[in-house]
């Protein structure tokens, strides 16, 4: 027993690693808990009398021995780390390259598209006030069709809101430009959504608006024709007779999906049309509104959930994807960048 902690000796003293793991493993091996000192120790008590001594002083200068080459080897390989640090021409660490969101893709996608066909992009505050965000567009207060969307007001002055869509861009950039006018306005919105689970408080939206001469509906369908070609490579469009305050007439626009597989039966529960927007032409008292003659000019606006084209476009089955920040998932969309 004896011959065999001199043995450990010898391997303990030749032993040298720079390595951090390695070096663990060893302090394991030896002084863990299921280690070969704890064994060691055990068959102490199956020693005869007589061997207890020299077995004991063994023991111990292996125990010693084992200590002082963790530290010694520790030490060495943090200040060899140290040096590698303190070098200016050591290789840097490997960092992975971000990605973008899937919803900054399509939006940029969106934004491109219209961007080819003279559409400029604009911007504005997402805290607004009534006036921007329902009374110009055509819905006075205890107008019944504020009720179709619940919003945040801040507490400490009714009359400013978190915006409930990106009309109210539309709405200051109208009182700011004169026509002729093509705008897209993408942006976050906020409405206290509580219709199921999967349902959220912040969405992003794309909307867009034209202001000209003799702007007629016929116009709104060929930009529409235009768009879904674009972006889904499909045309065939459907628009359904609808309402928003703030165009007359409106409509919502399905399009064609297809029933080519079991995702389309389900997506369009058998009926292979999807809806994507609404859209209508400019109601004359919201042209009014913003210091605009509705004699002389006409226009059409639309306006899509970014969320919902993104789920075609990717086949996401929950909205909550996008918001749960999980790497797996955006790691995903690295090549649509």
């Amino acid at each position: 027993m004896i011959d065999q902690v001199k043995d450990h000796l010898e391997k303990v003293a030749q032993f040298e690693s720079t390595d951090k793991e390695a070096i663990e493993s060893f302090r394991i091996a030896y002084a863990g808990k299921k280690g070969i000192l704890n064994d060691f120790f055990a068959a102490f008590r199956e020693i005869p009398a007589e061997q207890k001594k020299e077995f004991g002083q063994v023991l111990n200068q292996l125990k010693t021995a084992v200590n002082d080459k963790v530290k010694a080897l520790t030490a060495q390989q943090q200040s060899s780390f140290k040096k590698q640090i303190e070098d200016p021409f050591r290789s840097g660490f490997p960092i992975t390259s971000g990605a973008h969101h899937p919803l900054e893709i399509v939006k940029n996608r969106i934004v491109a598209i219209f961007n080819q066909v003279g559409f400029t992009l604009s911007e504005g505050p997402e805290i607004e006030d009534d006036w921007h965000n329902f009374t110009a567009l055509n819905l006075p207060e205890h107008h019944p069709a504020r009720d179709m969307q619940d919003t945040f007001f801040i507490q400490t002055d009714p009359d400013i809101l978190l915006r409930t869509h990106t009309s109210s861009v539309q709405v200051r950039y109208m009182e700011n430009n004169a026509p002729p006018i093509r705008t897209i306005s993408p942006g976050r919105v906020f409405r206290n959504e509580a219709i199921s689970a999967r349902s959220h408080c912040l969405f992003h939206q794309v909307e867009g608006l034209l202001i000209d001469k003799a702007v007629s509906f016929a116009d709104l369908k060929q930009m529409l024709l235009y768009f879904t070609k674009a972006l889904f490579g499909k045309s065939k469009i459907r628009l359904r007779p609808s309402y928003f305050p703030f165009t007359e007439p409106s409509a919502e626009v399905d399009i064609y999906w297809g029933l080519e597989t079991e995702t389309d039966y389900r997506i369009t529960k058998g009926t292979g049309w999807l809806e994507i927007m609404g859209c209508g032409m400019v109601d004359p008292n919201v042209l009014q509104n913003c210091g605009i003659d509705p004699e002389e000019y006409s226009g059409y606006a639309f306006g899509m959930g970014i969320e919902r084209i993104a789920m075609l476009l990717y086949q996401i089955g929950d909205i909550r994807m996008f918001y749960e920040n999980d790497l797996r998932f955006l790691e995903q969309f690295r090549s649509e960048g």
